[in-house]
């Protein structure tokens, strides 16, 4: 019998495959929801997931400092009082003046790793993924506010080519670092879209991003690892420059603002689709037929020939209804009795 990882690696490498791999994640208001819909909050151990991430990271890298405030291991201060699982930046480190001193995190600290050597042996049976949250993008704007950020990719070329630079020197190294270990790939976040389009603009991001992501994922490819990407938004213009920087997996896929269907017919022969499944509309506001349809239709018409690991398109908001997804799920665990 194929492995869990066994039959991610042939859905990615586009092969005809019995089982689509699927994943499913969770907001802390959502599994709390679901913990008491199955009277347990061990229920994700029985998920099935095909994944394994690991996120590169120290083991503790949030310390609350005041009710609701935490402070990550870069020094930003995130206001967690309405979002519970990332919160909202309330300081800012770094600007003109520190660009070029402030002080990153040490990438060799072993505590970044630790969790690496603790689990990759209890889960070989999995798709082992190595995550690198705020890769970019991200990162430059929750070190110098999202403002300043992209005000100076309009006016302010040596500011944020700076930052972005130090930004790139560090992952470099978490990424060396994390492709020594025995995973499977890497995933970066790094959200440039939103619902309707590219952030800074798809000439902007071409420009100031896309030779800096190229780095990041052949340093990957050369270790021989796959790599994802998740950014969240419109962001389909730009998967011709995603396939040509390499990327095999693109991540979240949300039927809301990308037609999972003709996504499939343009790029199914050069990137594999992780998520699909709408969290914004039908699992909070849909009907259990309404889910089960997307579901199935998904499966069968994104899944096939491989190309595919099924997931929500985000970690489950609380404001899904719980009896959507549970039917998500038994679709996803059953897909012989639906497919």
């Amino acid at each position: 019998m194929e492995t869990h990882k066994q039959i991610v690696i042939e859905s990615i490498k586009h092969h005809n495959i019995d089982i689509i791999p699927y994943n499913i994640e969770f907001t802390i208001n959502a599994h709390e929801k679901m913990s008491n819909y199955y009277d347990g909050k061990y229920f994700t151990n029985n998920l099935g997931n095909f994944l394994f991430i690991l996120k590169a990271k120290p083991e503790n890298p949030f310390i609350e400092i005041a009710p609701d405030i935490f402070r990550d291991y870069f020094g930003v201060e995130w206001n967690r009082t309405v979002d519970k699982d990332i919160g909202v930046v309330c300081n800012t480190l770094v600007n003109k003046d520190n660009v070029k001193d402030f002080t990153f995190p040490e990438p060799d600290n072993p505590l970044i790793y630790k969790t690496f050597k603790e689990e990759i042996p209890k889960n070989k049976d999995k798709f082992i993924v190595a995550s690198l949250g705020f890769s970019l993008f991200e990162r430059a704007w929750s070190l110098a506010g999202m403002e300043n950020v992209l005000i100076s990719m309009a006016i302010d070329k040596d500011f944020i080519n700076v930052l972005l630079d130090r930004i790139l020197e560090y992952n470099l190294k978490v990424i060396e670092n994390c492709c020594k270990y025995e995973i499977d790939a890497m995933i970066f976040g790094d959200d440039w879209g939103e619902q309707k389009g590219i952030i800074m603009g798809p000439k902007t991001w071409r420009e100031i991003i896309k030779p800096r992501v190229k780095q990041m994922y052949e340093k990957v490819k050369s270790y021989g690892k796959f790599v994802f990407i998740h950014s969240c938004g419109k962001v389909d213009e730009l998967f011709p420059d995603l396939i040509e920087c390499g990327v095999d997996v693109f991540n979240p896929f949300q039927p809301e603002v990308i037609d999972v269907i003709e996504a499939k017919k343009r790029y199914g022969n050069y990137l594999t689709f992780y998520g699909g499944i709408s969290t914004q509309h039908t699992l909070p506001f849909g009907t259990t037929e309404d889910i089960k349809k997307e579901v199935i239709n998904l499966l069968r018409n994104v899944g096939k020939n491989g190309g595919l690991i099924a997931a929500p398109s985000h970690a489950i908001p609380g404001d899904a209804k719980p009896e959507n997804i549970h039917a998500m799920i038994e679709i996803l665990k059953n897909q012989n009795k639906y497919l």
